[in-house]
C-alpha cells in the first residue's frame, strides 16, 4: 500500500473542518541550543490533544457505507482512541475501542466523553489490540489500526503540508517515532512535494524498535521496556509505515534518533518553562533529541510536538524527574553530630548559597551509625548544576561529609 500525492491532497481535503491547522512557534531558548532556528508544530493543541484524529478520520471517512454500518472497533491506550472517538462522531458510525486496564483515567474519560464505547482488558496495548482484532473478526466491524494503513499515513501526512506551507524554508523536522504512522507521512510528503527536507524520527531508547528493524531490513518485534513516554512505545513497526520508512532511509531523507528518559522529562520541563506549552513525554522526543545532540541538524528545523495529553499525576512524577536531571534538585546524605543546633546549623549553610531545602529525613538509629551520630537525607532545590557544584563545595569547606549526592 502506497501514499502517493493524490492520497495526501485528498486527506486534506477530507479533513478541512475537522482538523485544525495547528500553529508553529519559535523557541529562542532551543534555537540558541541548536544553533540554526528552531520551531514548535503543536499537535498538542490539535482537537483531542493530539495528532492522531488525522489519521482515524481519513481512514473512517474512506469506509464504504456497508463497512461503516458495521462500526468500527479499536486499540489503544490514549491518542488514538480519543482520535477514533472523535472521528466515529463526526462521522456517524459506532465505535468500540479496548484500553488497558491501567490506562490513564483521563483518557479513558475523554475517549468516552467522544461517544466510543470503551472496554478495558488486560495489562498493555497489545492485549488491548489482540482483543480488538477478536472483536473485529467476531462481529464485522472495522478495525482502525494506530499506524499500519496507507490512509492512517496519508492522515499523518497532511503535518507536512501545513509545515511546507508554515514554514516554507525548512530542512529537518524532527518527530516522535512510535509504530511509524506519522513519521511515514511526513517522509512521503516530503518525497513528493520537497524532498530536500530530511525527517528525524525519534524513539525512546527503551522501547526503539525501528534501528534493528532497519538494519535487518524487515519489522522486528523487540522487547520494548517500560518508559514515560507511553504514546510511542511500539514493540513492532507496521508493515506500511516501515516500507515508506526504509525508502526513506535508503535515500537519506529519514534516520532515527533515540533519547533516554531524562532526556525526554528535561525536554518536557522545557517546553512548559520556556514555551508554556503543555506536551506529553513521547509528543516531547523531538525535543529531547535536540537536547540529546543537536549536531547534523540543517535549519531550520521543525520538532512536531504529537500530542498533549498527560497524566497529572504522571505530569507531577515527570515535572519532577526533569528537574533532578537538569540540576535543579539536589539530594544530599550526611551524618551530625547528635547535639542540639547540629541539624539547624546544617539547614543555615544550605540556605546561605541559595539551596532551598524542601524536604528532610532525620534518622537517628542505625548499625551503621555511631552513638553520637544522626544521619540526615535533605531534598535542596537549586538553580542549577552549577549551583549544585557551588552547594557542595560550600558545605564541603564547612566540614561537612556528603556520603552521596544525586
Amino acid at each position: 500500500m502506497t501514499v502517493d500525492l493524490a492520497d495526501l491532497q485528498e486527506a486534506a481535503r477530507l479533513l478541512d473542518g475537522v482538523a485544525q491547522r495547528t500553529p508553529v512557534a519559535t523557541t529562542r531558548a532551543l534555537s540558541e541550543l541548536a544553533g540554526v532556528p528552531v520551531l514548535l508544530k503543536c499537535e498538542n493543541l490539535q482537537r483531542t490533544g493530539s495528532f492522531k484524529v488525522r489519521g482515524a478520520y481519513v481512514r473512517m471517512a474512506r469506509l464504504s457505507p456497508a463497512e461503516r454500518e458495521r462500526g468500527v472497533v479499536a486499540a489503544s491506550a490514549g491518542n488514538h482512541a480519543q482520535g477514533v472517538a472523535l472521528a466515529a462522531r463526526e462521522l456517524g458510525i459506532h465505535a468500540v475501542v479496548y484500553m488497558p486496564s491501567d490506562a490513564a483515567l483521563p483518557k479513558v474519560a475523554a475517549t468516552r466523553d467522544y461517544g466510543a464505547e470503551v472496554r478495558l482488558v488486560g495489562s498493555s496495548v497489545d492485549d488491548a489490540l489482540t482483543a480488538a482484532h477478536q472483536d473485529a473478526r467476531a462481529t464485522g466491524a472495522v478495525l482502525i489500526h494506530p499506524f499500519d494503513h496507507a490512509d492512517i499515513v496519508a492522515g499523518q501526512g497532511t503535518i507536512a503540508l501545513e509545515i511546507l506551507a508554515q514554514v516554507p524554508g525548512v530542512r529537518t523536522v524532527l518527530a516522535p517515532l512510535g509504530g511509524g504512522g506519522l513519521a511515514a507521512g511526513l517522509v512521503a510528503a516530503f518525497e513528493h512535494l520537497a524532498p530536500h527536507v530530511r525527517v528525524v524520527g525519534v524513539q525512546a531508547e527503551r522501547a526503539a524498535a525501528y534501528p534493528p528493524s532497519l538494519a535487518a531490513g524487515a519489522p522486528l518485534k523487540v522487547h520494548a521496556r517500560s518508559t514515560m513516554a507511553d504514546g510511542i512505545a511500539v514493540a513492532q513497526p507496521g508493515d506500511v509505515p516501515f516500507e515508506v520508512l526504509a525508502r526513506g532511509a535508503a535515500d537519506g531523507r529519514f534516520e532515527v534518533r533515540t533519547v533516554t528518559e531524562e532526556h525526554l522529562s528535561r525536554a518536557l520541563l522545557a517546553l512548559a518553562e520556556r514555551s508554556k506549552l503543555l506536551v506529553e513525554p513521547g509528543g516531547s522526543a523531538g525535543v529531547a533529541a535536540l537536547i540529546a545532540d543537536s549536531s547534523g541538524l540543517a535549519g531550520p528545523v521543525v520538532c512536531v510536538l504529537s500530542g498533549g495529553n498527560i497524566d497529572p499525576i504522571v505530569l507531577l512524577r515527570v515535572v519532577r524527574h526533569g528537574l533532578s536531571s537538569a540540576g535543579r534538585y539536589l539530594q544530599l546524605r550526611v551524618r551530625l553530630l547528635d547535639r542540639p543546633g547540629a541539624l539547624a546549623n546544617f539547614m543555615l549553610d544550605i540556605a546561605a548559597v541559595g539551596g532551598n531545602v524542601m524536604h528532610v529525613e532525620h534518622v537517628r538509629t542505625g548499625p551503621h551509625l555511631a552513638i553520637d551520630e544522626v544521619e540526615v537525607v535533605v531534598q535542596v532545590e537549586t538553580k542549577g548544576t552549577e549551583h549544585c557544584a557551588e552547594l557542595v563545595e560550600h558545605l564541603t569547606t564547612r566540614g561537612y561529609h556528603l556520603d552521596d549526592q544525586a
